[in-house]
């Protein structure tokens, strides 16, 4: 029963969605400790015969809360940020409650908390967390109009909901190791399913053009769970999943697994281009290597060597079958497609074998680590540079200043009855949208997805109007589903958010109308233009100069990471530069992000300058990736005097290339020349030592070395570069 996600893809699909189930883990607990905290104190109310039900509220909100927003990096941090929250939402629901007749008063506070969660988490992102609920606490004190009278249930209420936070997140759910290990499934399915794909599509040599969009489609889910799940890898969890693996060697294991699957899909297309795949015999092995590695249970503690050992034989049967390729006069077409698919394939067995020779001695494994660890130098750390530029969390704060104050003014003349509203959306739309086109792109989602949950949540209310019990499972319902997408889609949250508004005005203020639901739309709209004029025209960040911001840091990692790589030729040593590929991967996803809003105009690809460097930049993570999965971990560093010399050159200009690039890119550089290292090239090419004579096959680990200086070179011709042509061929 657990391999038939390997016979039928959408199974595999399904148990693979939702990496970890952290989604769920989240939204589910964050819901149960509502509900908790809500039923705990309807039952203390009615054992004291109290007849308000605000209290209850109040402790549902701090329940959610304590969950939802604690953002803190350590453990130890998010559990003083969870009682923290508590105190927040106290002083709120105080100050709220005893200052309800002087609106005036309400407002400034509420402009000023705003404020103060946007400009002191510079500092800590915690007191982004407490400002965040002292705002909505004050919010809930107009809204419900809380009585200063019934302060003291407030804070049992409070109290119930922090513990109730607390015991969720860490006492019955500590989550981390779980998560790890369904992160880890996850990845295993998906990539199981990815492999189905490709073995389906050797077989079959005339595929559907649906089965590749299929293909394309779980590869890209794929890079995404392998991103995730290298996140998620730390040595404290893995100690209690599999003792004796060390976070660098699992990382390794995905990524050589992600890298793979990229080699394949893109090898198959080529091979396919080049009728290579008429081979019966070319078929047949590229077969049983991925049908080998798929069914291989590598992190599995009753793990049957049987497996490992299968695709050991399957990927010597292609060395073999390439051998004889090579010593052909007339080579087959596709050798070198050929070639790098059984070197990656052999980089996956290797960390395979490395995670059960790991797994079966523990202690020898961890006792090297801590050895390894010792005799690490220590790395000095970069003195931080003195920037007097206008912080982001600064900016975000004198906006949301001016917004709330507008905000409070707008929602005062369109709605006076519910005024925040206005302001309520304009401070959610500000969070992390840094620059104009994400803002908008955010006011636009809330937009759309508040209109459509105003029509099915007053629909939906309206068909369940008297029947509370009923009522009652719908709020709790839509409210876990408005948190499971709150990481993935802002319109469904609205949507979700919306209609559980339209729930609770039907629950609590005895009915809701067409008009009602209405004004929140237009409150919402109001709100999100308000966000975006204030975002637009108070110290503005244009999306184009975020996206070079986050261009830049891309090509500050990447300029480590192929200085590294280079380096690793001309010392003694093999740099360990996983987790580095890993963070291109993330700096890229950022990129993209903050270019969504551009991205997404009809032509943006073809009409826009930043559409264009961004198609190159995923290229040069392509290559960037692939330069360390083609490397042969194992060969010998030491190269000749010559290729010391070039490949020092190599190194040099390429890091300059970047440099200058970055400069170009931000418009504060002085250097508009780049290499075009052709020279380099032809001189590797003529003195490297022939596959055959040596173990160290250069020219094959360069190989993307050139095409990563080439893609550089594209987008500095683009600013305005000039590229040095030197003497060799480009080839």
């Amino acid at each position: 029963m657990k391999h038939l996600h390997r016979q039928y893809v959408w199974l595999g699909r399904f148990l693979a969605s939702d990496p970890g189930r952290k989604r769920f883990q989240q939204a589910g607990k964050a819901t149960i400790s509502l509900i908790s905290a809500v039923f705990t104190m309807l039952f203390l109310l009615d054992l004291w015969d109290y007849e308000a039900i605000t209290p209850a509220i109040v402790a549902g909100l701090v329940g959610m809360l304590g969950v939802m927003i604690v953002m803190d990096e350590t453990e130890a941090k998010k559990k003083v940020t969870t009682v923290l929250i508590g105190v927040s939402v106290a002083f709120g629901i105080t100050v709220g409650s005893l200052l309800a007749h002087y609106s005036l008063l309400v407002n400034g506070l509420m402009v000023l908390v705003i404020f103060s969660a946007f400009y002191f988490s510079r500092f800590q992102i915690r007191y982004f967390s407490m400002g965040m609920a002292g705002f909505m606490a004050i919010y809930m004190s107009f809204i419900l109009q809380l009585d200063a009278a019934h302060l003291i249930w407030f804070y049992i209420g409070i109290s119930i909901g922090a513990v109730y936070a607390y015991f969720y997140s860490f006492i019955l759910f500590k989550g981390s190791v779980h998560v790890l290990r369904r992160s880890m499934r996850s990845f295993h399915i998906q990539s199981n399913v990815t492999f189905t794909i490709l073995i389906k599509m050797i077989e079959e040599p005339d595929s559907s053009e649906k089965r590749r969009k299929l293909l394309y489609r779980n590869v890209n889910r794929l890079n995404d769970y392998a991103r995730i799940v290298s996140s998620e890898i730390n040595d404290e969890d893995l100690k209690k999943l599999w003792p004796g693996i060390e976070s660098s060697q699992l990382r390794l294991y995905v990524f050589d697994t992600e890298m793979l699957v990229q080699t394949l899909t893109d090898s198959l297309k080529r091979l396919k281009e080049l009728d290579a795949l008429e081979s019966a015999e070319v078929r047949r092995f590229l077969v049983w290597v991925i049908r080998s590695l798929r069914d291989a249970e590598v992190l599995a503690h009753n793990y049957d060597p049987h497996y490992l050992e299968e695709a050991e034989k399957a990927i010597q049967g292609l060395r073999l079958l390439l051998t004889e390729f090579l010593n052909q006069e007339d080579k087959p077409k596709g050798v070198y497609l050929l070639r790098r698919i059984e070197s990656i394939a052999n980089h996956v067995l290797e960390a395979a074998l490395t995670i059960q020779e790991s797994l079966k001695a523990p202690g020898n494994e961890m006792k090297a680590a801590e050895e390894t660890a010792d005799d690490e130098p220590e790395e000095k750390k970069d003195e931080p540079s003195q920037d007097r530029s206008l912080k982001p969390q600064t900016r975000k704060g004198i906006q949301a200043l001016v917004a709330g104050t507008l905000a409070i003014i707008v929602g005062e003349l369109i709605s006076p009855t519910q005024p925040y509203w206005v302001l309520l959306t304009t401070f959610i739309i500000q969070i992390g949208t840094e620059s104009v086109g994400r803002t908008y792109m955010k006011g636009f989602q809330r937009s759309v997805g508040t209109v459509i949950g105003a029509i099915i949540g007053f629909g939906a209310a309206k068909l369940v109007s008297g029947q509370s019990e009923l009522e009652v499972f719908l709020l709790f319902l839509v409210l876990f589903m408005a948190l499971y997408f709150f990481t993935v889609s802002y319109t469904m949250m609205s949507l979700f958010i919306t209609m559980l508004i339209a729930f609770m005005y039907d629950l609590l203020l005895g009915g809701i109308s067409m008009e009602l639901m209405g004004a929140r739309v237009l409150d919402t709209i109001a709100g999100a233009v308000i966000a975006l004029s204030v975002s637009a025209l108070v110290l503005p960040k244009k999306t184009k100069h975020k996206v070079g911001d986050a261009l830049d840091e891309f090509f500050n990692e990447l300029e480590s990471y192929v200085s590294a790589y280079l380096k690793g030729f001309l010392k003694n040593d093999n740099p360990p530069l996983t987790d580095q590929a890993f963070d291109l991967d993330q700096k890229l996803q950022a990129v993209k992000d903050e270019a969504a809003s551009i991205l997404q105009r009809p032509g943006a690809l073809t009409r826009s300058g930043i559409g264009r460097w961004i198609t190159v930049t995923t290229a040069i993570n392509y290559y960037a990736k692939h330069l360390l999965a083609s490397s042969n971990r194992k060969a010998d560093p030491l190269v000749t005097d010559q290729l010391y010399v070039s490949v020092e050159e190599t190194e040099e200009k390429l890091t300059q290339n970047i440099e200058a690039l970055r400069g170009l890119l931000k418009g504060t550089g002085s250097n508009r020349q780049l290499w075009s290292l052709n020279d380099e090239r032809a001189q590797v090419e003529k003195i490297a030592p022939s596959r055959l004579h040596s173990q160290l096959d250069i020219i094959h680990h360069l190989y993307y070395i050139w095409r990563i200086n080439q893609s550089i070179l594209t987008i500095g011709r683009e600013v305005g570069a000039e590229v040095i042509e030197t003497k060799g061929e480009s080839g």
